[in-house]
């Protein structure tokens, strides 16, 4: 194995047949493998015609050709499919330590198709592969699961879904490890409509670099850069992501209940540094990571991984809570349930700001801490008013006559980061190709850490390209697949190189952008042909007519209009957003719509 392992599983639950495949070794080269891989993969399985809970979507697990090489992060896999929360197409990655397992199992993907006619697991190892039967299972919280399952990350790791993708929640999350999810879209849903409850890896082969010299020199010279880095080497190490809390809170882009203000009195008191003082027990890391980002915490009720950033701010300034012992249980709910803690808190601020204008009758308020708990267990499992948010905020706020007071793009909720305080945000937040998403070409770097450098996080003018090039190079990086934090101190140059001596085959840094743009441009055209238009690409209303109305962003709304047709001209699309002819044929995609 030498980057590629060059095989795909290909799984259908309904007949039971397993078979394998060769990876096409053309299709690598365009699209690499991860996120990539999978859309290219999804293009071919799955068109308009599929409902993404019926048999006929499927779901892809793609590992990249520097998944367990040893590359720093290079722990990462992907999952690609239909979105039953959006429609759109869907891939959601995680870290942790399964990616590289199954990597280890000889393979780059797994497809897997149909339906199990009862609740089924897969179990793949040495000693081959398996359809299992999981009744046992079915009901089973994500730690039961994992943990009668043999979960063991020296030898054994486990992928499942919890009580939440059994419901076939929107929402819900497929969980690996115990802790890390795929969430974003609901991923966990399609799952639970397969009756499959988890994928068991056991795996035990490397992958070798074909020349070893090369790619021992350049796994130093990318460590090297990630230990000198102060984001990666003290403040993710220290104070995990939520470091970035008070930085978001004080320049005002720190959406606050359901975002009606940019900034959060309570902000301090849920920040990385508190959660470092009063409740982390340790940090941790995901295989071949030297950051360890990862918080393992503990209140006086439970302990567990997280909360992340995001999380925080869903549970916290979003509902206007700021009892941080309380949103780390919520957390920790979420990841045992099976959910995407921004989709669930943010639908959670929306119905308390519902609640607040006498739209639905319901006791939840901003800063009603008490009612987390019961609401999330009612999302997993659909009761009351959990079932309706267990739809999403969009299908929520719609069906009580206020769809505006969702905060989300193409349905998916918005996370921890206030647009009007940040322009180019916003324009990624309509843009992205699986809906309102910040880890599709994340702003906070130029706009608040200056990584690589700063830019006016107010301005318009020139953002669509910055925005573009941070959106390829994340689709770059999600098909290694590699960690995004890795990559906000390492270049893409370090990581052409090691590539080119993993694979012996020759990539630059300009051949992973292009990889990007390409990857990019074929979510973009399979959106199109699921109906998605250029109508498509907005923001709720509230963030492009209300001004923020206090703080360092006050007076300004998102000036999407401009920057969008900026973008669709700097990416080479018409003004309806559609690729024109020359760029596919420049990107190799010609082929796929003649």
């Amino acid at each position: 194995m030498e980057g590629w392992a060059g095989k795909i599983l290909d799984i259908d639950l309904t007949s039971g047949e397993i078979s394998s495949h060769p990876l096409d070794r053309e299709m690598a080269r365009l699209f690499l493998g991860g996120r990539g891989l999978g859309a290219r993969l999804l293009w071919d399985l799955v068109g308009p015609e599929v409902k993404p809970l019926s048999p006929e979507n499927v779901l892809i697990f793609a590992t990249g050709p520097l998944t367990a090489s040893g590359v720093q992060t290079s722990n990462r896999f992907s999952v690609s499919t239909k979105s039953p929360l959006t429609g759109t197409i869907l891939d959601a990655n995680s870290g942790g330590w399964w990616g590289m397992r199954f990597k280890r199992t000889g393979y780059d993907a797994l497809i897997v198709r149909g339906r199990a006619p009862q609740p089924s697991l897969i179990e793949i190892g040495p000693e081959g592969i398996a359809i299992q039967d999981a009744a046992h299972l079915w009901g089973k919280t994500v730690s039961e699961t994992t943990e009668l399952l043999g979960q063991n990350n020296n030898r054994r790791n486990v992928l499942c879904i919890g009580p939440a993708g059994e419901n076939l929640s929107l929402v819900s999350a497929i969980m690996n490890d115990g802790h890390r999810s795929l969430a974003r879209g609901g991923p966990g849903a399609v799952m639970g409509s397969k009756n499959l409850k988890a994928i068991v890896t056991v795996g035990t082969e490397k992958n070798q670099a074909q020349n070893p010299d090369q790619f021992k020199f350049m796994l130093y010279e990318t460590g090297k850069i990630i230990k000198q880095s102060p984001l990666t080497s003290k403040a993710l190490p220290q104070f995990g992501t939520a470091a970035v809390m008070n930085v978001v809170n004080e320049i005002g882009a720190l959406p606050t209940r359901n975002f009606q203000q940019s900034q959060f009195e309570g902000a301090e008191a849920i920040s990385g540094e508190r959660m470092t003082e009063t409740i982390l027990v340790k940090k941790q890391a995901c295989w071949a990571c030297p950051i360890s980002c990862t918080r393992i915490t503990k209140t006086d009720r439970a302990e567990g991984e997280g909360p992340e950033y995001e999380s925080t701010w869903a549970f916290g300034a979003q509902c206007g809570i700021d009892d941080l012992p309380l949103i780390a249980e919520a957390n920790y709910l979420c990841n045992d349930l099976g959910l995407d803690t921004i989709s669930v808190g943010s639908s959670i601020g929306c119905a308390m700001e519902m609640a607040d204008r006498g739209l639905v009758d319901s006791e939840l308020r901003f800063g009603r801490g008490d009612l987390l708990y019961e609401t999330i267990s009612d999302i997993a499992y659909r009761r009351g008013m959990g079932a309706e948010l267990a739809e999403g905020s969009y299908r929520f706020a719609a069906k009580h006559g206020a769809p505006e007071l969702s905060m989300s793009a193409k349905k998916l909720e918005l996370p921890a980061y206030d647009p009007r305080g940040m322009q180019g945000q916003g324009l990624l937040y309509a843009t992205s190709n699986r809906g309102g998403c910040h880890m599709r070409g994340n702003m906070l770097g130029p706009e608040v850490l200056a990584l690589p450098r700063l830019v006016d996080r107010l301005a318009t003018q020139g953002k669509s390209g910055i925005v573009a090039v941070h959106q390829d190079t994340s689709a770059a990086v999600d098909s290694l697949v590699v960690c995004k934090f890795a990559n906000m101190a390492a270049t893409e140059e370090h990581f052409a190189r090691l590539l080119t001596a993993l694979s012996g085959l020759p990539f630059t840094a300009q051949d992973l952008s292009q990889v990007g743009e390409r990857v990019w441009n074929l979510e973009r055209l399979y959106n199109l042909r699921e109906g998605f238009t250029a109508a498509d690409d907005t923001l709720p209303e509230r963030l492009l007519t209300e001004p923020v109305s206090a703080g360092p962003s006050a007076g300004f709304t998102v000036k999407l209009a401009p920057m969008l047709q900026e973008y669709y001209e700097f990416r080479g699309w018409d003004e309806q957003g559609v690729p024109l002819p020359e760029t596919l044929k420049e990107l190799e995609l010609d082929t796929l719509v003649s």
